[in-house]
């Protein structure tokens, strides 16, 4: 496979978004972690603009926006006279205690991903997936959706130093697959993975049908905008 001249060696996957429909995981969780806290739940509709950088950034702007919500001085005001520190904390230890127990009980693979992948190895593609989801919870939810194998390399959130869209990420795991960036592909759903891609030197596909901040990921600079992870390798041609 070749795009803009270069031939590629590797493809770099994210996870949530690209691969799995995790959303109804992260609603789960969060709603249960609000729960705990004497909070109102939220709604699918914010989970999906905030979710993408991370579970602490999750957490913490879920958080914030319950916090700020008319009815809650009444509803937990033992939580609203904690330090903002103290209530992160716990909040974050309750949903990595509620999200492990879940990871994957209400998540699916997208339609077309394991024929997607599957021809990106037969094309001779080395895999990684690169997500911004901690690095448990990624390989627990791959290896339930039987995803694990496709790939060679698994990094997660906490694997290195800074997360998506940061490009170190990238280059690390550009790194551990012995490739250049020019080599690699990132396949993702948003606008993280396209800052990511760009700042590291990596071409960049992206799919339709997953989370970027509530935004139209088609307005996102990237080499292509695909339907399904099937599409990628006709992507390619047409830029090749």
């Amino acid at each position: 496979m070749q795009i803009h001249g270069h031939t590629l060696q590797a493809a770099i996957v994210d996870l949530d978004g690209t691969m799995v429909d995790t959303l109804g995981d992260f609603e789960v969780a969060l709603n249960r972690t609000l729960a705990d806290l004497d909070l109102p739940p939220i709604t699918r509709a914010l989970v999906e603009r905030t979710v993408g950088k991370g579970s602490e950034h999750l957490v913490r702007s879920v958080l914030a926006h319950q916090l700020t919500l008319p009815d809650v001085q009444a509803a937990a005001p033992n939580v609203l006279q904690w330090p903002e520190a103290d209530a992160f904390a716990l909040a974050l230890q309750r949903y990595q205690h509620h999200y492990l127990f879940i990871n994957g009980q209400f998540a699916d693979v997208y339609p077309g991903v394991v024929e997607g992948l599957q021809q990106l190895r037969d094309a001779g593609l080395q895999l990684a997936c690169l997500t911004n989801k901690p690095l448990a919870f990624a390989t627990g939810l791959l290896a339930d959706k039987g995803l694990d194998t496709y790939f060679t390399h698994v990094f997660g959130g906490d694997s290195f130093e800074r997360k998506k869209p940061d490009p170190l990420p990238l280059l690390k795991t550009c790194e551990a697959l012995g490739v250049k960036p020019s080599q690699a592909l990132m396949v993702g759903d948003s606008s993280n993975d396209a800052q990511a891609a760009r700042a590291a030197g990596c071409p960049v596909v992206l799919v339709r049908y997953g989370y970027n901040h509530g935004e139209p990921v088609d307005g996102v600079d990237a080499d292509a905008h695909v339907d399904s992870l099937t599409q990628i390798p006709q992507a390619l041609a047409d830029k090749a």
